[in-house]
């Protein structure tokens, strides 16, 4: 078959570059300070975070979260989505698969949250929304409807980032001295809520600039078969 022509490209701003180095490297953060639960798995649900279904979820969780978060940012470098090897495709299945086991651990551990009900939902609405989003942009790679891949997997991405963000507030509780339980709850959903919100202003703001028939084509440089 006659190589596909290139696409033409956009530079990316010098703002969006470095607005993902930020949260390449907080990623790469959380990551390593959560492969604690890796290197020394919970025995028991007070080790689990008092999660009564902790033991082995907890872990489970873990490893695919690690996964989401380490490989997520390189698939935004141009360099993995270029060329005939498809580094971007390899990479894209490893993450929706952390992505998918991450996420049907989240739902399991959110049942249990010792926070309560509120905290579960909040946690419960987030692992469904992760497996959910990242599910319908493997769908539509599969399909070849890569712009809708692509908007799928940059909600996928801003859900995965709520490891993130979850460890941004809670020190903030522990220094303003603020009372734990409440504000925990409330937490559940500030985590995912504000980046869900963000990556919707973004993709409305950042609307494709190709025509429906180039960017749904199957044959995109490096993806085509």
């Amino acid at each position: 078959m006659t190589p596909a022509a290139p696409l033409p490209t956009r530079a990316t701003p010098w703002g969006a570059r470095l607005a993902w180095l930020i949260l390449a490297i907080l990623c790469l953060g959380v990551a390593a300070y959560s492969t604690r639960y890796l290197l020394h798995p919970p025995q028991t649900p007070a080790q689990a975070l008092g999660n009564p279904l902790g033991v082995p979820w907890l872990f489970i969780h873990v490893a695919g979260a690690v996964v989401a978060l380490l490989l997520g940012s390189l698939q935004f470098l141009p360099v993995l989505r270029r060329g005939s090897r498809l580094p971007h495709r390899w990479v894209g299945r490893v993450y929706v698969a952390g992505c998918l086991i991450g996420g049907l651990a989240g739902l399991v551990l959110a049942i249990g949250s010792h926070a309560g009900p509120i905290a579960s939902a909040g946690f419960g609405a987030l692992a469904v929304l992760w497996i959910t989003t990242t599910s319908l942009g493997w769908r539509a790679a599969v399909q070849g409807r890569f712009d809708e891949h692509r908007r799928w997997m940059i909600r996928s991405w801003a859900l995965t980032l709520a490891a993130v963000t979850l460890r941004v507030y809670l020190p903030l509780v522990m220094i303003l001295d603020l009372p734990f339980l409440p504000w925990y709850r409330a937490i559940s959903f500030a985590c995912w809520v504000p980046n869900l919100i963000a990556a919707e202003l973004w993709l409305r703001r950042a609307q494709p600039s190709l025509p429906p028939a180039v960017r749904n084509t199957r044959r995109w440089p490096g993806i085509g078969r």
